[in-house]
């Protein structure tokens, strides 16, 4: 007999319907940690700290991952790049972390093979080189062998790669995920753990001892509601946005100890296109790691799309939904063209948007930036608000763990116990390799990403009735019962990925995803300005 599988007997996770974690928030206003901001590291840490045993609350201004967190080129990777800056132990650390996310969250995260075209004679044995130093680098946790191919192996894997002066190729691998589903898992997995997270709930102001913090206040936006919350521990890990409290703390610190806020970050954004998988016709990536001027060039196959990307440009801009400039998508447009047998034009874009990345400012004692580093930082104010920012998705983990021990060094928090979440699965992670194998079988349905939960939600009503490709009404009505999902934008930007996909597509069957949220739901779902969003998403200037 065939073992019993976690998706034949499903339980009902976790709710999260917005009055009861309200409700709590003013029944219980102490805590021992309170994190601001919602994405992967502010996620990260309130994971590491509830399953260290403290209490811990998030608040969140938006939605969780409505940042940065939901715009990454949605890779788990150990940066080749750095490789070739010279940077080993960020390389090395990247690489145990990205076998630790696959680990953790299976479903969510997978290998992903990339082959990059060489055109050149020289480019195959050159990359070949580094990319060997970066599988050893791995060790263990490598995901496989690089290897180099000749013209045939490599249109083999690439058909759509431009064939003309093609010479071959080196083939290596690295990871993949959903980044906004990735932070929810890591969302709910706190929750399990005892955290409450909210969402949009936005820090007013925070309060003061003696110039000590000992607490926060903050306002539900959706229904002007104030909630007070007592801790002596407040993180500030609002990513791009991390210099704005840190003057808020500065400025409103009793204690009359007030020195100049030097920033700590410089936004960079990067600019994705999604394009129709016709263009590329393959299951791995294509990466280009020299463009004509320098920049790297991602194609990478993703839920039944190809996003192409990204761009690094210096942004003064810190809009909740930025745009790509004109420069930027002629660029990614004019080097796909150059790299793939049939050229993406702006007609073909099915959405476009651009994620803020926090580069970390580095200040001499004059104050002067020295460089700009996707590392991490930590830092502790006077007044104790501690304040984390840069880092990529990879090392999320390493981040939270990194803040908790900050604050257990300052004795912000009175436990001195060491993070768990090496070896913590995460919501919907297959308990064996043969779960995992079950869960894979929802694949082509869009539920893959829900592992051993999508027999919970095959449970629910509209399980068999599909809205659009990858989208059914179960989807929609789990995402507002267990997934903290408050509005249209929740469900199609960042619960399923329909907006990043196809905007177009979202916006038309965003009246069906209203009318189920208007029948979960005590609030409004906000179809209007989810139609204006995905007009906004459709734009390439």
């Amino acid at each position: 007999m065939a073992a019993q599988s976690d998706m034949d007997t499903p339980t009902a996770p976790l709710p999260t319907r917005r009055p009861s974690l309200l409700a709590h928030l003013r029944d219980n206003p102490v805590y021992d940690i309170a994190v601001v901001g919602g994405g992967a590291t502010g996620l990260g840490v309130a994971l590491d700290a509830a399953s260290r045993g403290l209490k811990v609350v998030l608040v969140e201004a938006q939605d969780f991952a409505k940042g940065t967190s939901s715009r990454s080129t949605k890779l788990v990777h150990g940066g080749v790049r750095y490789l070739a800056q010279g940077n080993i132990s960020l390389v090395r650390e990247a690489l145990r972390e990205r076998s630790t996310l696959l680990h953790n969250a299976p479903h969510i995260a997978q290998a992903l093979a990339f082959v990059i075209p060489a055109y050149r004679w020289w480019e195959a044995p050159f990359y070949g080189i580094g990319l060997t130093l970066y599988d050893l680098l791995a060790g263990k946790a490598g995901l496989g062998k690089t290897e180099l191919l000749g013209r045939t192996e490599t249109l083999d894997l690439l058909p759509g790669a431009q064939p003309h002066s093609l010479r071959g190729g080196v083939k290596y691998w690295d990871g993949q995920f959903d980044d906004a589903r990735l932070a929810l898992a890591i969302g709910r997995t706190a929750a399990q753990h005892g955290a409450l997270l909210i969402n949009y709930c936005r820090v007013e102001r925070l309060n003061y001892d003696g110039g000590r913090i000992n607490g926060l206040e903050c306002v539900d936006t959706l229904t002007q509601t104030r909630y007070a919350i007592q801790t002596r521990c407040v993180i500030n890990a609002t990513g791009v946005w991390v210099d704005a409290l840190r003057e808020k703390d500065d400025a409103a610190n009793p204690s009359g100890v007030h020195a100049p806020v030097k920033p700590m970050v410089a936004p960079s954004q990067g600019v994705h296109l999604v394009v129709d998988k016709s263009f590329l016709d393959a299951d791995v990536a294509l990466m280009v790691p020299k463009t004509s001027d320098g920049r790297v060039l991602f194609a990478v196959p993703w839920l039944g799309k190809v996003i192409l990307g990204t761009t690094d440009t210096p942004s003064k801009d810190l809009a909740l939904e930025p745009s790509p400039l004109k420069e930027e998508a002629d660029f990614i447009l004019g080097e796909s063209a150059r790299y793939l047998r049939k050229a993406p034009t702006r007609a073909d874009v099915k959405s476009a948007w651009v994620g803020l990345r926090p580069l970390v400012k580095h200040h001499d004692d004059e104050g002067a930036t020295q460089k700009l580093s996707r590392e991490h930082t930590v830092i502790v104010s006077r007044s104790g608000l501690v304040t984390v920012t840069g880092g990529k998705w990879t090392t999320y983990r390493v981040m939270a763990e990194d803040v908790l021990n900050a604050c257990m060094e300052r004795g912000l928090v009175g436990a001195q116990t060491a993070s768990r979440t090496a070896h913590l699965p995460l919501v919907g992670a297959p308990k064996s390799e043969r779960n995992s194998t079950n869960s894979a079988l929802c694949s082509e349905q869009g539920m893959h990403s829900y592992g051993t939960e999508s027999a919970f939600l095959a449970t629910l009503p509209g399980a068999m009735r599909w809205l659009a490709p990858g989208l059914s009404e179960a989807m929609v009505r789990f995402a507002a019962r267990y997934e903290y999902a408050t509005c249209v934008e929740d469900v199609l930007a960042r619960r399923c990925r329909l907006l990043f996909l196809d905007a177009q597509l979202a916006a038309k069957v965003a009246p069906d995803v209203a009318r189920i949220l208007e029948g979960e739901l005590s609030s409004s779902p906000n179809l209007e300005e989810f139609l204006q969003l995905g007009a906004h998403f459709l734009r390439v200037p």
